[in-house]
């Protein structure tokens, strides 16, 4: 008799094994991308906590030899804070409050009307959205500027009304979605479109206003051209204090101050994704293309 040779079979790990393996690679490359992400962050409170000669040092000194606390209590101190830091909530709770409901009508009617020429003006809303900022900017502060409107907040409130592209895409994403039978019964019900707009379509919108709302919220809150061109040093917010403010006598910023005021400066904008998060990541993944 021959013996007959058998074949050995290749071992296949577990389902159970690949699976944590898979994990185990997934959350290693979100544990580095989190890291660089964090780490400019992470910088900025390094240099915060430096004395003025470590940062001149060189070679460079990675970590200060004491942590320098003092510095954010002189970055609050040595200037207005409270006060510009007051300007920019102002104008950021103005801004994202008017560009919110202005946007969610706008998409509203990009969603559910019918007009000739609805998509071609939809598709120029979507491509002013590749123009920067300084093409408009400064012709929009010669028309400021014509109706006084300078050194006011007033330009805010009427960016604010005229909606933003990108907060318009996603509403008008959101409201496409919504089933036709709630439109038709609110007509049948005797509705107008602004019935239905804000007393059944609004409302079911709210993960959409949370996300604009944060989005809005933090492009104002993190503008510095707009108010270092038309507001003066009393009326100005808090972004341009913090970059013009903190120098000394022969006009050389002082960079460790600059830190700590902007750690400070950025709290703010954490404390408003924290607690809307859940409807900033719900608005955001309610609004597929379609």
């Amino acid at each position: 008799m021959t013996a007959t040779s058998v074949t050995p079979k290749p071992s296949v790990a577990p389902a159970g094994v690949r699976v944590r393996g898979s994990r185990l690679v997934l959350y290693t490359v979100l544990v580095v991308v989190t890291g660089l992400m964090l780490g400019p962050f992470g910088w900025l409170v390094i240099t915060a906590l430096k004395t003025t000669p470590e940062l001149a040092a060189s070679p460079v000194h990675w970590l200060p030899d004491q942590a320098q606390w003092q510095n954010f209590a002189d970055a609050f101190t040595d200037i207005h804070f409270l006060g510009y830091a007051r300007n920019s909530l102002i104008i950021s709770l103005i801004y994202a409050t008017l560009v919110t409901l202005s946007s969610a009508w706008v998409g509203f009617g990009f969603a559910r009307l019918e007009a000739p020429g609805k998509k071609v003006l939809f598709g120029v809303l979507l491509g002013s959205m590749m123009l920067p900022q300084m093409i408009t900017l400064f012709p929009t502060y010669l028309i400021f500027a014509k109706l006084g409107m300078v050194n006011t907040y007033w330009p805010w409130v009427l960016w604010g009304l005229a909606a933003a592209p990108y907060l318009v895409f996603l509403f008008r994403q959101f409201f496409a979605g919504m089933p036709r039978e709630l439109e038709e019964a609110a007509i049948v019900d005797g509705c107008g479109y602004g019935t239905i707009f804000w007393r059944i379509f609004l409302p079911q919108s709210l993960p959409v206003l949370a996300a604009s709302f944060v989005i809005a919220f933090t492009w104002t809150w993190g503008d510095f051209i707009a108010p270092m061109l038309l507001l003066d040093s009393d009326r100005t917010t808090l972004s341009v204090a913090i970059m013009t403010s903190y120098i000394t006598e022969g006009g050389m910023p002082v960079n460790n101050l600059q830190a700590a005021g902007s750690v400070m400066y950025v709290v703010p904008i954490l404390l408003v994704f924290l607690v809307a998060q859940r409807g900033f990541v719900a608005g955001m993944s309610t609004t597929g293309l379609k």
